[in-house]
């Protein structure tokens, strides 16, 4: 995954990119593991930065997955600085081995859910949706939905529905609607299923994914705030 930024542009032509590199030691906690994010644009660059990076501190394999509408690749630019990602995995006819073999799927914040809900034929589920329901559907795939990722989950409400979860303010109505029990604290754990309030607690959010992957989780049903058992 090549990462491409304008942050410390001193030219109009300047642009760096960076190919993350994985730490090989061997005490590492998420070593072998991947995490397969959902993305399109519009996406919180510092979000997806930190992911890069902070999971590949710990050895896992973090894989990019949106809609490649038939397409070998597609750039697909951030929201605060129009920063480029090409993208090059597709989660439309994974088959259910690929999609075992990820230890995590993430519906990151911003606008990548809102993207990704999108139907040609409302009868049927978003392509997305369609691959988060199969998500679920595995307990032993950890799922991670932060601040506005409740979106993607909002046409199977069922998800969620009595489950404790947190997200963006501005979701809260959508939560509650969709009959899950939203909670005021900005990481909620729920067994499988890891919720965070927005984008900026990405690394509170990330410190619980990390942690359950390594075993070194809180118990299932038990509520987090910040990493700290509550």
């Amino acid at each position: 995954m090549m990462l491409t930024s304008h942050l410390y542009n001193p030219g109009p032509n300047h642009s760096f990119s960076r190919d993350v590199i994985k730490s090989d030691d061997p005490g590492n906690k998420l070593k072998g593991q991947k995490i397969g994010i959902l993305f399109e644009s519009d996406f919180y660059e510092h979000e997806i930065w930190y992911y890069h990076y902070r999971f590949a501190e710990e050895g896992a394999d973090t894989h990019l997955l949106t809609r490649l509408w038939g397409q070998p690749s597609l750039t697909f630019t951030g929201h605060e600085y129009k920063a480029p990602i090409e993208c090059q995995e597709s989660f439309e006819n994974m088959d259910d081995r690929t999609l075992e073999s990820f230890s995590a799927i993430i519906v990151p914040s911003a606008m990548v859910s809102d993207r990704l809900r999108y139907t040609e034929d409302i009868n049927k589920l978003p392509p997305a949706t369609e691959f988060l329901q199969r998500a679920f559907a595995k307990e032993n795939i950890l799922k991670g939905i932060i601040c506005h990722g409740m979106w993607l989950v909002s046409p199977v409400p069922e998800l969620v529905k009595g489950r404790p979860v947190t997200c963006h303010n501005n979701l809260h109505g959508d939560v509650v609607n969709m009959g899950a029990i939203y909670t005021d604290r900005d990481v909620v754990v729920d067994g499988d299923l890891v919720t965070g309030r927005t984008g900026a607690h990405c690394h509170l959010f990330a410190k619980q994914i990390v942690d359950i992957l390594s075993g070194n989780s809180v118990k299932a049903k038990e509520l987090c705030v910040g990493g700290n058992v509550k």
